[in-house]
């Protein structure tokens, strides 16, 4: 008795290989009409880079308990809230809390990819990026982008 082994060339894999990776426009079909300013692929994918090093430094905040707390405090940072969270009352109020505290903040399409740049197999809805000196360039870029974005109405 011996295992037939399954060819990986075989029609199976490369379907596979394509719907685990949904592209940007992909996932802009499940926002929240509350997701704005929405960033773009190009922030997005800049955000993504900022947050994996913040993480290797342990400088974000993950969770909506965590970063309302530490806003409450005090801290700055940038806020970066996944679009497609349902239900939306979950974390509606953390953008009037950055308002308030002048924090930028923005929205991406997706939460697991969220948790996957922090680093967790779990998803995110909501991350707060705090500045620190090893990543300074990258977070300075990523805060003037989302600085520049169009306010809400």
């Amino acid at each position: 008795m011996t295992k037939i082994k399954a060819d990986p060339d075989g029609p199976q894999a490369p379907a596979e290989a394509c719907c685990s990776e949904r592209t940007y426009h992909e996932l802009l079909v499940n926002l929240n009409p509350i997701a704005q300013p929405l960033a773009s692929r190009r922030l997005t994918r800049k955000l993504y880079k900022c947050i994996k090093k913040a993480v290797k430094q342990k400088q974000i905040r993950r969770g909506v308990k965590e970063v309302q707390k530490f806003i409450n405090k005090g801290e700055k940072g940038i806020m970066v809230l996944a679009g497609d969270t349902l239900p939306v009352e979950v974390y509606c109020h953390l953008p009037v809390m950055c308002e308030d505290r002048n924090l930028p903040y923005v929205y991406i399409p997706s939460k697991t990819d969220l948790g996957a740049a922090a680093g967790s197999k779990r998803p995110t809805c909501v991350i707060m990026v705090k500045p620190h000196e090893e990543y300074q360039e990258a977070y300075d870029e990523c805060f003037e982008e989302v600085q520049a974005l169009p306010p809400p109405l």
